[in-house]
């Protein structure tokens, strides 16, 4: 008869032999080291859990379960190379390898606009996505990471709804993790008024697995192909009244015009993974000849496949080719090395380099994670503000009064590695502007952290972020 001891220690040796396997599996993929030894520590410190962490979270099956390179660029270009009409303008030479690399790297070609707009407060931003919606006569395609049952949740579905009966399509994609709390029957109801609902990587307990870890983070709008939303907002009520301590800080460009048909393009691929079924046609990407005067950008998917990072990438490429200063907004900040170094080397470069995040977050321990960060930063110059009226969602950069973005993607590991994002990278003077204003009435709103207040936290707060740290290229 077995004793209690002696189980005790077969399950005990028998952990130590699936962690060491499991750990040797690590190793030997040789993804980034930060990566795996972070999953080394968690396997080593967490007995048990952390071999449950990783069979949900750590394993790269991605090339076997999710789009493959080859079929996600046969339906990005489907119809799409030869219907956009791109941009004419001439860019600045220290941009043109910019431009290249997303155009090599996603297909992400240079397109025009007729206009773009800024929208930095959500009020504002709910009033017009409603506005646009009711506007629509052939198509409503609508993709976000949280879409919720509650006030603006509603209103949104209601529109939608309104429109579907009235002859548009409408299709909607939502994150089947970004909404885990959502009940089936808000969802139904759209399903039933005729619109075309889907989720993107269902998770159905206990065979999720690395689904969970792969998020569709994008947040994109296109209706009749030629006006879109892309940025930061999600559906949900605190996009729009804020948190409980304080306003809730985001950025959005509306774009009208033929540079709409790089979200559409983005959207339909998502579509086509989601639903199976492929969307195309002329009425999808209406033609609109080139006119001077407008609006020049490259809409920049990237996704968990294939070995480039696109927008990770283009922003170092970003900050290599700044000369007078580059401004950045971001929710959490958990960058891997290249990232980091290249904000390093342009503040040592002499570039004016200012980062923004919220003092408060919505995630202590990303908090945490956020801080460790902050003392190599300090010490090459790049100067941190700290916004504290309420949370900072917004993801924005602006150069040198040029190239700006807006998009999805944080500046972490997640958005970065694992997560499918957008970003709109735009080459205009007067956007450049007016995303510099915004960030300049933020600084009113935040308070400089300096190296001297850095350096006095205390002990407990110093471990709390190294621990928090070790897990930042996982969380």
């Amino acid at each position: 008869m077995w004793d209690r001891l002696s189980i005790m220690g077969i399950f005990y040796w028998a952990y130590c032999i699936a962690a060491i396997l499991v750990m040797v599996n690590v190793v030997l993929k040789n993804r980034d080291s930060v990566k795996t030894l972070a999953w080394v520590m968690v396997l080593l410190f967490l007995p048990f859990l952390g071999i449950l962490l990783y069979f949900f979270f750590g394993r790269d099956t991605r090339k076997a379960k999710l789009i493959g390179r080859r079929l996600h660029s046969q339906i990005k270009q489907h119809d799409y190379r030869m219907s956009v009409s791109q941009g004419g303008g001439d860019i600045p030479l220290e941009y043109s390898s910019l431009v290249s690399f997303f155009d090599n790297s996603a297909a992400s070609y240079m397109l025009n606009a007729d206009s773009v707009k800024v929208i930095s407060s959500g009020s504002y931003f709910a009033e017009q996505l409603l506005t646009e919606l009711e506007k629509a006569r052939h198509h409503i395609h609508v993709q976000f990471y949280i879409v919720e049952d509650d006030e603006f949740g509603r209103a949104f579905r209601d529109v939608l709804i309104k429109k579907a009966k009235e002859g548009v399509e409408v299709r909607l994609i939502y994150d089947s993790v970004g909404c885990w709390s959502v009940k089936k029957r808000f969802y139904e109801e759209m399903r039933c008024a005729g619109i075309y609902v889907e989720s993107f990587l269902k998770v159905r307990f206990p065979l999720f697995t690395n689904k969970m870890n792969y998020r569709n983070h994008r947040k994109i709008v296109v209706i009749d192909g030629m006006t879109g939303f892309v940025g930061g907002y999600n559906i949900a009520d605190r996009y729009v009244k804020g948190v409980a301590w304080g306003v809730w800080r985001d950025t959005m460009l509306l774009v009208r015009g033929a540079a709409v048909q790089g979200l559409q393009s983005s959207f339909l691929v998502d579509w086509y993974f989601a639903n199976r079924s492929l969307v195309s046609g002329a009425l999808y990407y209406p033609q609109k000849e080139y006119a001077a005067g407008g609006v020049q950008l490259q809409v920049v998917p990237s996704n968990p496949v294939g070995e480039i990072r696109t927008i990770m990438g283009g922003f170092v490429k970003l900050l290599s080719v700044s000369r007078n200063y580059v401004y950045l907004q971001t929710p959490y900040l958990m960058p891997n090395e290249s990232f980091m170094q290249a904000l390093k080397n342009a503040a040592v470069s002499g570039v004016d380099v200012r980062l923004m995040v919220p003092e408060k977050s919505d995630n202590r321990f990303t908090d945490y994670a956020t801080k460790s960060y902050f003392g190599d930063l300090l010490n090459a110059g790049v100067k941190i503000y700290l916004y504290n009226r309420g949370f900072l969602h917004s993801k924005s950069v602006v150069c040198d009064d040029y190239v700006s973005s807006v998009g999805s993607a944080n500046l972490d590991f997640r958005s970065f590695f694992y997560n499918f994002e957008v970003t709109a990278f735009v080459y205009d003077k007067s956007v450049a502007h007016e995303l510099k204003r915004c960030f300049i009435e933020d600084i009113s709103n935040s308070r400089q952290l300096t190296i001297g207040e850095f350096r006095a936290r205390s002990l407990w707060q110093r471990c709390l972020e190294s621990v928090a740290r070790l897990f930042s290229p996982l969380l």
